[in-house]
């Protein structure tokens, strides 16, 4: 795997053996080859805490060299181009590239080079636009794998913004392909009726107790109209369409609870709850690490990085 942008290309036996490499890290597994030559760097042109800090964090852990990168003082604001700033970095030794993008399928010129074009680095994807989170996407089916240990029979609900959530598209995509059955909920708005090749809307009231898995999408207030934004109040949202204390006792035994953060706290998920018995928040965020650590290795290996076996 030279990059790895997207999940659509991933079948059961890839995903499976990305958990597995995710669990052994989690277990304290270490890298099998020495990686300290190995320069890396996280560009992220939009806002980022979980994301940024976690990939950060995976590298570390990897034995990676990481260089700092902001937007703000890099050249972009000259009007230098993504592929330049790229190819620059390039130049200065650095192999692997983490970003996230404002702009769906960022990657797509950087990945795919023309006869004259020379780019020679790694593109992890850490969210473009409203299009794949592929990261976010395998830290989830970690997440649900620990939780469960398979994905087919699985009644999972994707609830919320979906339009605008690129955790939506490229979960109710792999979990489809793994066997689960999909179900959406939340305001018809931001439902796309080109979503029922996945999976199927229901009002949430219905589905609250009968999922496995109960999926809390952020409203993205950042990507809505001046109207949207007008119109909206996060206390009917949170009575019609979040995870109340009510609903939340009307779940199953064994459910679970997810959110990709950051939450909006008394919108998509009651504040009390966040860190209840069934929520499964803090913990995703901690198996992210470990599976961007085994997303990195994957491309390390692809590009045949690294030194010496350990």
């Amino acid at each position: 795997m030279q990059h790895f942008v997207t999940v659509d290309n991933l079948d059961e036996k890839q995903v499976l053996a990305l958990i597995k490499r995710a669990q052994y890290f989690k277990q304290g597994g270490r890298p099998t080859c020495d990686l300290s030559e190995v320069y890396c760097v996280n560009m992220f042109f939009e806002n980022s805490t979980r994301t940024h800090t976690s990939f950060e964090m995976a590298e570390r852990k990897l034995g990676l060299n990481v260089l700092q990168f902001d937007p703000k003082q890099s050249s972009v604001n000259k009007g230098e181009t993504l592929y330049d700033t790229l190819l620059t970095m390039d130049a200065l030794g650095v192999k692997l590239a983490v970003i996230r993008h404002s702009q769906n399928e960022y990657y797509a010129p950087l990945i795919e080079l023309g006869a004259e074009q020379t780019l020679d680095i790694g593109i992890i994807n850490g969210g473009d636009g409203s299009g794949q989170h592929p990261s976010q996407c395998l830290l989830d089916m970690l997440t649900i794998y620990e939780q469960f240990g398979k994905f087919a029979g699985l009644k999972v609900a994707l609830v919320g913004d979906l339009t605008n959530s690129r955790v939506a598209k490229s979960n109710m995509e792999l979990l489809h392909k793994l066997g689960a059955t999909v179900y959406f909920s939340g305001p018809s708005y931001w439902y796309d009726e080109a979503f029922e090749e996945y999976g199927t809307y229901r009002s949430l009231d219905e589905l609250v107790a009968k999922v496995d898995v109960l999926m809390l999408l952020r409203v993205q207030h950042e990507r809505h109209g001046a109207t949207e934004e007008q119109t909206f109040s996060k206390e009917s949202y949170h009575q019609k369409y979040g995870l109340t204390t009510k609903r939340y006792a009307k779940l199953k035994d064994d459910a679970i609870v997810m959110h990709p953060g950051p939450i909006n706290r008394d919108v998509e998920f009651a504040s009390s709850l966040v860190e209840a018995k069934k929520s499964r928040f803090k913990a995703q965020m901690q198996n992210g690490v470990f599976m961007r650590m085994a997303m990195l290795e994957k491309v390390i290996a692809g590009r045949e990085l690294g030194g010496k076996t350990k």
